[in-house]
């Protein structure tokens, strides 16, 4: 855990931050390629992303645990691509929480203030504040050993509190919680954020975290920025056919289409243009059963409560998922049509995976 002093930019408690064309390499190998962002002060930004893309050595570039090999990194308008962490006004929740084993609740989270030499009262004031706000009173004695794996958490959450820091960055910090108690810290992290107007960065490479939480999702493939927009515009309107895939549940469908414009093997309907190189993208809960449309085989359905998801496979083998709700009675092998509204369609460029603005 990182702890300095803040840095207060206009009328938030957070601070902006800027990245401007940073890299980093080892050796041939590029896990960040000249990327540019911006992050407005008090917002939360969500760096998404599958295993290996950069998100993490963003992250740690901008904690100032990482070097860059080319680039200008700004915090609160200084440039501290040179500083070291101490000294760039950041807090840091990790993965593993960092707590000391033999240390209580109450030494952990003003330990960052004690090595500052933050005279006893302020770290008092410091820690009743933020024992207040998560409601960990009752833990101060114990040690990490004694504490689950959601109270860890909240003590971590402490720290970056107590350091009073304008940037909270969060590496994956969910992961190692179940499915319940991620959902509910997920609801008390936006909580904290909100409450605090810090400006935060936050990694996972969860898409249901990215959407429920983000002001703005910067989406990294490779070392690059695949998209940067609030979570509904990269829904909505994927830059890509690997931003269209990795966000929603189920991801888009993305279906190879013949020069005509329709499904390889069928006789229709038509989902784009007469061109070549084209793919065709649809949300699995933009289509819908009906008398004409694309024929199908239902393969497998999965009946989850509230709706149905259908595995089906088209006339060429191409795999299409489809959302309906409630109980859908289908077997597997049913032979089915789905309509869509030509407005759900997305269209990509084969070779490039860049969105087709027009036909």
């Amino acid at each position: 855990m990182m702890q300095t002093d803040p840095i207060v930019t206009g009328s938030a408690r957070g601070a902006a931050v800027r990245l401007h064309g940073v890299s980093r390499h080892w050796g041939p190998v590029a896990a960040l390629d000249a990327i540019s962002l911006e992050v407005k002060a008090g917002t939360f930004c969500v760096l998404l992303g599958p295993s290996g893309c950069g998100k993490t050595t963003c992250l740690r570039i901008v904690a100032g645990l990482e070097q860059a090999s080319g680039g200008v990194v700004e915090i609160g308008g200084r440039d501290v691509t040179h500083l070291p962490p101490a000294a760039r006004g950041v807090a840091m929740v990790f993965q593993s929480y960092a707590l000391f084993p033999h240390l209580n609740v109450a030494e952990n989270i003003v330990f960052g203030l004690k090595a500052r030499s933050v005279p006893k009262a302020d770290r008092l004031r410091r820690l009743d504040r933020a024992v207040e706000i998560l409601g960990i009173g009752h833990l101060l004695a114990r040690r990490p050993g004694q504490l689950s794996g959601g109270q860890q958490q909240r003590v971590a959450l402490g720290r970056a509190i107590v350091a009073e820091a304008p940037v909270c960055l969060m590496d994956e910090p969910l992961s190692n919680l179940d499915a319940q108690l991620r959902a509910d810290m997920r609801r008390e992290i936006l909580a904290l954020q909100r409450r605090l107007g810090i400006t935060m960065l936050y990694v996972t490479h969860d898409q249901t975290e990215a959407m429920g939480m983000a002001d703005q999702v910067v989406l990294l493939r490779d070392g690059r920025i695949e998209q940067d927009a609030p979570p509904a515009d990269v829904y909505a309107t994927p830059a890509t056919a690997f931003a269209a895939s990795f966000i929603g549940t189920p991801p888009m469908n993305l279906l190879n289409v013949s020069e005509s414009g329709v499904i390889p093997g069928s006789g229709g309907p038509v989902l784009g243009p007469a061109r070549p190189g084209l793919i065709a993208g649809i949300r699995p809960e933009s289509l819908r059963l009906a008398e004409t449309g694309i024929a199908a085989r239902v393969t497998h359905g999965e009946y989850l409560g509230a709706d149905t998801v259908l595995a089906c496979t088209v006339a060429d083998g191409q795999s299409l998922l489809v959302r309906l709700p409630g109980r859908v009675g289908l077997g597997d092998g049913a032979e089915v049509r789905f309509a869509f509204d030509p407005a759900d369609l997305h269209l990509f460029d084969a070779g490039t995976g860049r969105r087709l603005t027009s036909g």
